[in-house]
């Protein structure tokens, strides 16, 4: 199942072999890379191609994130969900730094919730590289709350692991396993 969202300022929708060279494009900052676990460092077509053409879990979105232009939609980030080897739902998220501090990955990011609340997802867990406080914030203004928990996660970019902060949203009440109301 594909699936598309439209937000006051951006497009999100699945990605396609011929948006290899503009998720390259957008993706091709170290530090970008590094606030990953998957992406290696450099980035360029080859690997842009190869995470486009990899399986994606068919009921989860995983969406590359457009600005809507008076143009063409530019290609700023990517937003999904995504199956833990442990059966959790993890939401993941990047922006270029060129659009870095301007709402966009919360923006994003709350369509992605959105689509899990119509899934019927029960809850999404979310992890931060330690030194990313950015992104802490984006999770905290998502509702998600840090579970207390720090782990190592392997990092491409980096070459090696490095400490994370964990994060869970629930999405259901506990009782019936009725969704929540949607964000406004």
């Amino acid at each position: 199942m594909k699936m598309f969202a439209r937000t006051e300022r951006l497009l999100l929708r699945p990605g396609f072999a011929e948006d290899a060279s503009a998720l390259a494009r957008a993706i091709a900052d170290e530090q970008v890379c590094r606030n990953m676990s998957s992406p290696p460092w450099p980035y360029g077509v080859q690997e842009a191609q190869a995470f486009l053409a990899a399986p994606a879990d068919p009921a989860l979105p995983r969406c590359l994130v457009f600005l809507r232009t008076g143009g063409a939609p530019e290609l700023i980030g990517g937003v999904g969900l995504q199956r833990r080897p442990s059966g959790a739902v993890e939401l993941g998220y990047w922006i270029a730094r060129a659009h870095w501090g301007k709402g966009y990955a919360t923006e994003a990011t709350r369509a992605v919730i959105d689509m899990a609340r119509m899934l019927r997802l029960p809850r999404i867990e979310a992890a931060h590289f330690i030194d990313n406080p950015a992104s802490a914030n984006v999770l905290a203004k998502l509702g998600f709350r840090p579970t207390g928990l720090s782990a190592p996660r392997h990092s491409c970019a980096r070459g090696g692991e490095a400490m994370t902060r964990l994060y869970r949203l629930k999405l259901c009440e506990a009782l019936g396993g009725e969704p929540a109301p949607l964000a406004a």
